[in-house]
Order: structure tokens, then C-alpha cells, then sequence
């Protein structure tokens, strides 16, 4: 028999804390978290016949070792949404794990030993209907990044079910599952997670929960003492590692600076977010990354990077917006675009995106470049990124092409009380000092820089003469005619460099290569048939004939296998082929594929790869 929390909850005892919440009528009910499964054997001692769903608060072993038993029940299974990889694929999660020379110190070897498949992941930051309960689902990271907590109003009480936050009278069941990073030289290096903690802990109490229901430890009938006792030995031990103490309190109630009046700056995202408020109580959002982070944990796989809304609330409490209306992003950047899904799906915000970046976001699987968000955004109007006004309540706001940073860049050019201000994302770090700090042109090869990007980013700009620089990573900058000068001028002198190491006869561009494959990730059935398209550079003064070649696996046959084209000077030329899959092709993932080019007399070799996954 379990212990009973209220007439209608029940803790069981297992590998962790199962919580069974039972609807008397029915004899229906929702587990929060799962165990070894073994509550399943006693439901009758519980006076349940049937359970519906299981509620996931993280995706440690100890909390869904037993979730196949689930599945063989037919019963409904949720997840964190950070976190599904980790439980419905974490075979190919294990296959793909970096072990050799692995600076990742997150504990996700603590993950299922197979995959088990999930009903769908929480909706976050909302109440939703599960069996018979309604629950509000909040982001909690801390334990783990993606970890949430349940809370639901059942017999009177609030009850906030909060998974490995916090551990009895106000300790943390483990600090090393709070070490998302290792640590190095950057004082919060191995502290994200302590961090996040303290702030989880700080919003759980803002949802005023009569019980905390922990999975490990007893439950706390106290919460702000507990949360008192924890936030003050984990600040203290965060503390130090840093130059200066930590306010999580004015991170947390404050993250918006005032720039004007009605331009705000978020302080707390990984990458500046700027809010341009109308009086008619809405805001536009320019970027919007990862909001309120304590620090990026280790490696890159989908459940290291976490999205958050908290900043969303202080515009409402502190500012009278009750809407944010339109995002807007200055690049397709991860940093800068991470939260723009779940502002649509909490907020009701629309994407807006210049022409040539929402291809990118709406398709990321089509692209070999750096930094691409894990999942499609979806574009609800595309813009022009030719300077033509984009019209927002009282505001006209420029939109220009940005390249430099990345090809897939806009600048977004506006009035704000009185001011002419320019957001120009991660083009250069605005930190120039004459004589002592040299301006950064932050340029990447991979995000498809070209020579002359700079010189036409300052030529942009001095034909704006916006009075101050908004930037992506950077303090707002008040712009003179002297820093204006200086940007063209060191525009000038990168492309000379460039034009002077780079080979005279032969021009790839600073990308060096000479052809791209359209996707660059596709996946089809044994049988099937996958559409490439390469687009060939000319790097010649004149005109010249291509010919390109499509290298496939052994077996597949390509439609045509070769394709002549006719390249204007410098120009580019796309060929079209057709690759069909053979019928007994094995499942593979990421199956190589190439186009081997010769331009005129020169064989440039297999310059363009893609990744075909048959499935």
C-alpha cells in the first residue's frame, strides 16, 4: 500500500517516488513518473482499476526503467519535450554517444537502456487534461536540462510534483547531475545546473504549491523553507566559483533593460533579445534564444539545449504588454531563434522572417551550415529584404540583407522614441575603442561568408546613419561618424587580405568550394526515389562547361549520371538529378553521396557531399 499525500494521492516507493493520482469516480489514474513499473501490481491496494497516463518528470533511469510495462498496458505515455530523444530514440542516442575524448559531463549514460515509444511530450507553460486531471506543466531545469515539474489542484490543495529539484527539507538529490558542462577557465563552467536550480526552485514557489512532491526524499510541507535552506548553500557554493556574487533574484524579477522608453533589452538570453513595445499594449520581439540561461550545457544533441519563456511574464507584470504579436530574427543562428516555436505555441506569436532566412528556418534539414536550430520554425510572412518598410503598429521598420556573419542575415533599421536604431544581430562585437579595442568582424566560413560582405555592411550603414547599434551578443552602441568610417575601412582591408592569400586564377570564394547538394539531409524507402539538386560555381573570368558526376552507395542508380552545364563568368549552374534507392537496400543512416566537378580543363574532384538516410 502506498503512503497516502491526500484523500486522492498516493506515493509508492520503487526506484523513485511513483505518485498515483486517483480518480474515485472512475477508478481511474495518472502517474507521475513510473519506476520499475512494479506499481502496476497494486493497484487494487490502491483502489484503481486503470491507469491512463504516466507523466514524465526527467529521463533518468531510475524514474522510466520500467515504462515497456506501460506500453504492454496500453497505457499513455508524455515526456519532456527536451528530453524525448533521450527516452523514444535513445538507441540511436547510445550509437551515436561520443565516448573517446568526451568533454560532455552531463549525465546522459543515465538514460534507458532501450528505446521505449512515447503517446507525445507535456505541453509546457499551459494545463492540459490527462485521464481524469487537469495539470499544469512548468519547465524545472536543474537536475537535468530538461527536466519539468506537474502541478495540480486535487482535493483542496495545490501540489507541485518536481521531480530531482529538490530532495526533502531542502537539499538536492544529486550535484553532479547539476554539472551540465566541464569546467574550465569561465567561472560558471560546470555551475549551469546549480544555477538553474536556484532559479526553478525561486518559480516553483511563485506557483504558490502547498506540497512539494519530490521523486527521492519526503515531500516537503514546507516549501519555502526548503527552498530557502537550498538556494542558500547553492548560492553560496556557486558563489565560489565567481568574481562576484550572483543575483538571482534580479535575474530572475528583471531580465528587461531599457534602452528608450519602448526598446528593451533582455539581459539573461545566451543571445541579446530586444522587445520594441507599442503603446497599444503588444511587442515585437527581435530574436528570441535560449531566454534566462545559466550557461550551455555540454554537447550538442537535442536534449543539451533548452528553450525558456520567463522573460515572457516581466513584460506583462513590468511593462503592460499583455501580447507579444511578431518575432523577428536577425539570423537562423540557434542562439537566436531557439524559442520563436514555443513563443507560437504558449503566446500565439507569429514568425516574421526576411525571404532568403526562412528557407532556412522552415527546412533545416536542407542545409549544411552551422548552428541550425533541431527543428522546423514555420514562417507566417515572408519579407522582403530589399530596405522596404515593414509596417508594425506605430512602427516602419528597414529590413536589409546582412551578409558577413552568416549569408542568412538581416538587419532590421527603426525609429524608437525619437532614436534611429539599427539591430544588426552578430555582424561585428560593437566594442570598439580607438587605440585599445579593436572592432571584431565576425565572419565564418561555414555560414557561407563572402569577400566583399563587410565592405557592403558599412556601406549599409552609412547610407542609415542610425544614431546607436543594437547587437546580438553586445551592449548597445552609440554610432559616430568615426566608427562608421572605421567599418568600411576594415571591410576594405578584410576583402584585400583576402584577394591577396586567396589564388588569383582560380576564384572559389572565400567558401572555397565549388558546389553545394540541395538537401543536404533527405531519407527514403527502400525503392524509393530522392530528388538532388548541385549548384556548380564557375570560378573562371569566362565561360566554361561543367561537367558533374553523381557519386552514390554501390547499387543505386542516379537519373542521369552525369550532366553538362554551361556556366556564365563566375556565375553558378544547378544540375538536377534523380537517385533511386534499390528495393533491398538495408536501413542506413546518413549514406554518402557526391558530385564530382570538372570546370573547363580544371577537375575540382568530389566537392559537394549529402547524407541519405534509408529508412
Amino acid at each position: 500500500m502506498g503512503l497516502r499525500i491526500c484523500d486522492d494521492v498516493f506515493l509508492y516507493e520503487d526506484t523513485c517516488h511513483v505518485y498515483v493520482l486517483r480518480d474515485r469516480d472512475s477508478r481511474e489514474a495518472v502517474l507521475v513518473d513510473f519506476g520499475s513499473g512494479d506499481v502496476l501490481d497494486h493497484l487494487d491496494d490502491l483502489g484503481v482499476e486503470r491507469v491512463t497516463d504516466v507523466l514524465v518528470t526527467h529521463h533518468h533511469r531510475d524514474q522510466v526503467q520500467g515504462l515497456a510495462r506501460a506500453v504492454a498496458a496500453g497505457i499513455r505515455i508524455w515526456v519532456p519535450p527536451v528530453e524525448a530523444g533521450l527516452i523514444a530514440d535513445v538507441d540511436e542516442h547510445w550509437r551515436t554517444r561520443p565516448l573517446d575524448n568526451s568533454y560532455d559531463v552531463r549525465q546522459d549514460r543515465y538514460s534507458l537502456l532501450e528505446q521505449v515509444p512515447v503517446t507525445g511530450t507535456v505541453a509546457e507553460y499551459r494545463t492540459v487534461r490527462y485521464g481524469p486531471f487537469d495539470i499544469y506543466t512548468h519547465p524545472l531545469p536543474g537536475h537535468t536540462v530538461g527536466s519539468v515539474g506537474y502541478f495540480a489542484d486535487i482535493g483542496g490543495r495545490r501540489l507541485a510534483f518536481t521531480g530531482d529539484l529538490i530532495h526533502g527539507e531542502g537539499r538536492v538529490w544529486s550535484l553532479a547531475a547539476t554539472q551540465w558542462a566541464y569546467t574550465g577557465f569561465h567561472e560558471t563552467a560546470g555551475m549551469e545546473g546549480v544555477a538553474a536550480t536556484v532559479l526553478s526552485c525561486m518559480q516553483v514557489l511563485d506557483l504558490e504549491p502547498e506540497l512539494l512532491l519530490p521523486s527521492h526524499g519526503d515531500p516537503v510541507t514546507d516549501p519555502p523553507a526548503a527552498v530557502a535552506r537550498a538556494r542558500a548553500a547553492l548560492q553560496e557554493l556557486l558563489d565560489m566559483r565567481r568574481r562576484t556574487p550572483w543575483d538571482p533574484e534580479e535575474r530572475l524579477r528583471s531580465p528587461w533593460t531599457r534602452i528608450t522608453p519602448h526598446l528593451l533589452r533582455n539581459t539573461t538570453s545566451m543571445a541579446n533579445s530586444y522587445a520594441l513595445l507599442s503603446e497599444h499594449g503588444s511587442a515585437l520581439l527581435l530574436d528570441f534564444g535560449y531566454d534566462q540561461t545559466t550557461g550551455l550545457a555540454g554537447g550538442s544533441d537535442r536534449s543539451s539545449r533548452r528553450p525558456l519563456l520567463a522573460s515572457i511574464e516581466a513584460l506583462r507584470r513590468d511593462h503592460g504588454i499583455d501580447r507579444v504579436e511578431v518575432a523577428l530574427p536577425t539570423h537562423y543562428h540557434d542562439d537566436h531563434v531557439a524559442g520563436f516555436n514555443l513563443l507560437r505555441e504558449v503566446h500565439g506569436t507569429q514568425v516574421y522572417s526576411p525571404s532568403h532566412i526562412a528557407p532556412v528556418l522552415h527546412s533545416p534539414e536542407r542545409w549544411d551550415l552551422p548552428c541550425l536550430w533541431y527543428d522546423p520554425i514555420p514562417v507566417d510572412r515572408e519579407l522582403p529584404a530589399d530596405g522596404r518598410p515593414l509596417r508594425w503598429r506605430e512602427y516602419e521598420i528597414g529590413v536589409h540583407e546582412l551578409p558577413g556573419h552568416t549569408l542568412y542575415a538581416a538587419a532590421y533599421s527603426f525609429t524608437a522614441d525619437g532614436r534611429s536604431v539599427i539591430a544588426t544581430g552578430d555582424q561585428q562585437s560593437t566594442e570598439w575603442e580607438p587605440g585599445i579595442r579593436p572592432e571584431l568582424l565576425n565572419y565564418q566560413y561555414r555560414n557561407r561568408f563572402r569577400i566583399d560582405d563587410f565592405v557592403r555592411s558599412a556601406e549599409l550603414y552609412r547610407r542609415l546613419r542610425p544614431e546607436l547599434m543594437i547587437s546580438g551578443h553586445w551592449a548597445p552602441f552609440e554610432v559616430g561618424d568615426d566608427y562608421l568610417d572605421m567599418l568600411l575601412s576594415e571591410g576594405e582591408r578584410l576583402a584585400r587580405l583576402h584577394r591577396e592569400l586567396l589564388p588569383r586564377d582560380v576564384d572559389l570564394g572565400a567558401e572555397g568550394f565549388a558546389a553545394r547538394i540541395d538537401p543536404y539531409r533527405s531519407a527514403v524507402a527502400p525503392g524509393g526515389m530522392v530528388t538532388l539538386d548541385a549548384a556548380v560555381l564557375n570560378p573562371f573570368p569566362v565561360r566554361e562547361t561543367a561537367e558533374v558526376t553523381l557519386c552514390a552507395p554501390r547499387g543505386w542508380e542516379a537519373e542521369p549520371a552525369a550532366l553538362g552545364l554551361e556556366i556564365p563568368p563566375h556565375g553558378e549552374a544547378v544540375a538536377h538529378f534523380r537517385l533511386r534507392v534499390p528495393g533491398n537496400a538495408p536501413r542506413a543512416e546518413r549514406r554518402r553521396v557526391a558530385v564530382d566537378v570538372t570546370v573547363g580543363r580544371m577537375r575540382l574532384g568530389q566537392q559537394a557531399e549529402a547524407l541519405v538516410s534509408v529508412r
